[in-house]
C-alpha cells in the first residue's frame, strides 16, 4: 500500500531542502520545482509541464493541460503517488522520491500518459494523440492514450517501452526498458495483452496479441510471449516457455540455456 498523500509531499519536501542545502547550485531549480508549490498536484503539473513543453505548447499552457485531467480525475494524482512510491520501494537504485519525482524519464513518461489517457476518455483525441507524441520525442516510450494503465507501475530507465492501444497493465507491475506489450498482426478487436497485477516484464520482453499474463508473473529478459501466463509462473525464451513459479533471473537465464530441453 503506497504512503498517504501527506506522507508522499512531507518526504518531497524534507528531500528538496536537504537537497537545496547539500548543492546550492541546485537550491533554485529544486525550490522552484517543489518547495515554492503549495501540494503534490501543482508540483508535478509544473515539473511535468516544463518537460513536455516546445515550440507548440509553452510551459502555461503544457501546465493548464494537465491540471485540467488531475481536476477532471482525482485517481491520476493517487495513481502519481503510488507509482512515485513503486520506484521508491521496488528499485535499489532509487535513494529518495525526490530523486525519482526529478530525474527519471520513466515516471515522467507514466505521468504524462495519465493525462493523455484522460483526454482520450474525454474523446479529445487529438490533445490525447499530441501528448502521446510528446512523451515518445522526450522520454523515447510510447503508450498509446487509449491503453489502460493501473496505479503503483514502475517503468525503469524507460527507454524503449511500447504498450499498445488495447492493453491492459493491472497495479503493482514492474516494466524494464525495451519492453513490448504489442499486437501479433491478426486483427482481433482485443489485440494487445493483459497484464495482472504484480507482474515483472524483464529487459527486452516482448508480450504479443491477445494474451493474457497472470497475476504475480514473471517474463524473463528478451522473451516473446505468444500464449498465456498462468498467475505465479515464469515465461522465458524465444518462444517463451512457462515454468512453474517465479524464477529469479539466474534460474531463468540456467533454464534458458539448459541443452536438454
Amino acid at each position: 500500500m503506497a504512503p498517504n498523500r501527506d506522507t508522499i509531499w512531507y518526504a518531497l519536501r524534507e528531500q528538496a531542502r536537504s537537497w537545496a542545502d547539500g548543492e546550492p547550485a541546485l537550491a533554485s531549480f529544486v525550490y522552484t520545482t517543489v518547495l515554492s508549490q503549495p501540494s503534490f498536484e501543482s508540483a508535478l503539473s509544473f515539473h511535468l509541464a516544463k518537460k513536455i513543453g516546445g515550440r507548440f505548447l509553452n510551459h502555461m499552457q503544457g501546465r493548464e493541460i494537465i491540471l485540467e485531467s488531475l481536476q477532471g480525475n482525482a485517481g491520476i494524482v493517487d495513481a502519481a503517488r503510488a507509482d512515485l512510491d513503486a520506484i521508491y520501494q521496488r528499485n535499489p537504485a532509487c535513494r529518495s522520491h525526490l530523486e525519482a519525482f526529478l530525474f527519471y524519464k520513466g515516471y515522467h513518461a507514466l505521468e504524462v500518459y495519465r493525462t493523455a489517457h484522460w483526454f482520450w476518455g474525454q474523446r479529445r483525441q487529438s490533445m490525447a494523440l499530441f501528448l502521446q507524441s510528446r512523451i515518445s520525442r522526450r522520454f523515447g516510450v510510447d503508450i498509446h492514450p487509449g491503453a489502460t494503465l493501473g496505479k503503483g507501475v514502475m517503468i525503469d530507465h524507460a527507454s524503449g517501452v511500447v504498450i499498445g492501444e488495447n492493453a491492459v497493465v493491472a497495479d503493482d507491475v514492474s516494466l524494464l526498458h525495451g519492453v513490448t506489450l504489442g499486437g501479433d498482426g491478426i486483427p482481433e478487436e482485443a489485440r494487445h495483452p493483459q497484464v495482472g497485477k504484480g507482474v515483472l516484464l524483464s529487459v527486452g520482453a516482448s508480450v504479443l496479441g491477445d494474451v493474457t499474463v497472470g497475476a504475480e508473473a514473471r517474463v524473463g529478459a528478451g522473451s516473446l510471449v505468444l500464449n498465456n501466463v498462468p498467475p505465479d509462473y515464469s515465461a522465458v525464451g524465444v518462444p517463451a516457455r512457462v515454468i512453474k513459479g517465479r524464477q529469479t533471473a539466474r534460474d531463468m537465464d540456467h533454464v534458458i540455456d539448459d541443452p536438454g530441453d
